[in-house]
């Protein structure tokens, strides 16, 4: 939700495609190994089959679509694909945002080490700063607002750091 998010308001997310079956680890086929085909919408398997368009849902907000062959039963790569009687691929409504996104992070091999330099090391020396524990308020305008003192007292001190005190406290005065 929040890549469409984004995305909506022009900026370009980076972040790796989420992996949310279980099948990989199984040794089974994952969902990337099902390609999309937008001009039919349906998906190939490994093995060549067509999944098609089976119906449309809507599950905790999201509407999502189910595909599947009525040929699984008979597949020589039945076992590498699934324990059930068909392989069923659900495509979110707004997939195409987060294939386009995983196709930029292909292009950009880098992006996660940039990521990781510029975003996660903030996190962690917050993490550092509040001695690892966890945050001292509950419910979520709490959480958020103790978050936001956090970032704010970052953003000091690293403007300190690179400014100096003297040209901070003149920026700030207009």
């Amino acid at each position: 939700m929040e890549v469409v998010a984004c995305e909506d308001a022009g900026i370009t997310p980076i972040v790796p495609k989420p992996l949310t079956s279980g099948a990989k680890a199984d040794g089974r086929f994952g969902k990337q190994d099902f390609i999309y085909q937008p001009e039919t919408n349906t998906y190939r398997c490994p093995a060549g089959e067509q999944l098609i368009w089976r119906y449309t849902t809507v599950e905790h907000g999201l509407t999502l679509s189910r595909y599947w062959s009525s040929n699984c039963g008979t597949c020589a790569m039945k076992a590498k694909c699934t324990p059930s009687q068909q392989r069923r691929i659900t495509r979110w409504k707004h997939e195409a945002v987060i294939e386009a996104m995983q196709r930029r992070l292909d292009e950009m091999p880098n992006a996660m080490r940039v990521r990781r330099s510029l975003v996660e090391h903030v996190f962690g020396t917050i993490k550092d700063w509040m001695g690892r524990a966890h945050f001292r308020t509950r419910r979520l305008a709490n959480v958020a607002t103790e978050m936001s003192l956090h970032v704010l007292a970052y953003n000091l001190k690293r403007a300190v750091a690179v400014l100096g005190t003297s040209a901070l406290i003149a920026a700030m005065r207009g």
